[in-house]
């Protein structure tokens, strides 16, 4: 095998750690001698040994001369965890193959030192661009300290997210609506508005055997959700957080002594302020969200700026009617030039359906 192919593997055991590692990375390790894998690891769960210590521990014979390929630069600093490169040095690993460079200030170049002036040989940015996209989200939020954004929503060829008169279940095939439950395990926040909870009652769960459920955050701009919701009843076992701009403590603690959450915002054109709720859910260690929201919602992400990829969706269909919602609403552009701008386009075929993926580049009126 190759150094490329080792990476590879890498790459596929670090995707074990999806949903179970945030805020920290995903990161897979491999171990080689004499053109044999002796050892491997990923990170399994926040907290937990890293990659490297993991592999090192899996190993069943003397490491004395190896090679590690590892997809994330190792950690040099102490956190919950003792440094990787401790465990490296001390093992015997003669070289070490990485992926990414650790954009962490704490590490971000000087993992790479360490090992080099251990006489251990480093080789760097082997699939590098595949191991960059393995961790988009905690390379934004170790840079930002604000959460990766995931627009998504689910449509008709004719543009519609509901019919005329709302009925919205089910646009997409069982394939699609699979994806977006995993979506919801591999992001660590789940966030819509109080409309999507009035007209839908969500329980906005993972329905996925051996996952995580989100955190789920409401925007309640007034704190107007029914205390008998499903979200509000299911509070004590699955985490929620409401976005308010309610200062009535009587009322908030309805929704406290009930197993809830409340972060109060301050308002931005009459609505939560979204940039300033990202600021205070980052600080929550919220690291990604998938916003499930409705059309005014996913208009105000968009004018916040604060939606980094859009997942749209495509259900072979069409419902027509004048009246029939979109998956945008709000004011929107005046001019087509004044668009919102997307990038780096991922088409894949989900059963029936179509889904798009593209990353936001930002608002048009910015160029």
């Amino acid at each position: 095998m190759t150094d490329i192919e080792y990476m590879k593997r890498g790459i596929e055991l670090a995707k074990g750690g999806m949903g179970f590692v945030n805020p920290n990375p995903m990161v897979g390790a491999v171990i080689v001698k004499d053109g044999e894998i002796i050892g491997e690891g990923y990170h399994e769960e926040y907290g937990q040994l890293h990659a490297e210590r993991n592999a090192i521990a899996n190993c069943k014979e003397s490491l004395s001369g190896s090679t590690m390929y590892v997809t994330l630069e190792p950690c040099c600093h102490y956190g919950k965890t003792p440094p990787c490169t401790e465990a490296i040095i001390k093992s015997g690993i003669k070289k070490v193959v990485i992926g990414s460079v650790d954009p962490n200030l704490l590490v971000s170049g000087k993992g790479i030192e360490i090992l080099r002036k251990n006489d251990i040989e480093v080789v760097e940015n082997v699939l590098k661009e595949e191991c960059d996209k393995l961790n988009e989200v905690f390379f934004h939020y170790i840079k930002t300290k604000i959460p990766y954004v995931v627009m998504k929503y689910a449509m008709t060829m004719d543009g519609k997210i509901a019919t005329y008169n709302g009925k919205s279940k089910w646009i997409t095939g069982e394939e699609a609506r699979e994806s977006v439950h995993r979506d919801r395990h591999k992001y660590s926040g789940i966030m819509i508005g109080i409309g999507t909870v009035l007209a839908d009652n969500p329980m906005l769960n993972c329905r996925i055997e051996n996952t995580k459920n989100p955190v789920r955050i409401i925007c309640d701009t007034n704190l107007s959700m029914p205390l008998g919701s499903n979200i509000v009843n299911t509070a004590n076992y699955i985490p929620t957080i409401i976005a308010t701009c309610c200062e009535d403590k009587v009322k908030q603690d309805e929704y406290i002594n009930k197993g809830c959450k409340v972060i109060p915002v301050p308002k931005k054109d009459n609505y939560i302020d979204l940039t300033i709720l990202m600021s205070k859910l980052g600080e929550e260690k919220i690291d990604s969200i998938l916003l499930e929201g409705g059309a005014a919602l996913n208009w105000s992400a968009l004018d916040s700026g604060i939606v980094n990829k859009v997942q749209t969706y495509i259900a072979p269909k069409i419902f027509g009617g004048v009246n029939a919602k979109s998956p945008v609403s709000g004011l929107g552009v005046e001019n087509p030039e004044q668009s919102f701008y997307l990038k780096n386009k991922v088409i894949t075929q989900i059963g029936e359906d179509i889904l798009i993926e593209s990353e936001v580049i930002q608002k048009c009126s910015q160029v």
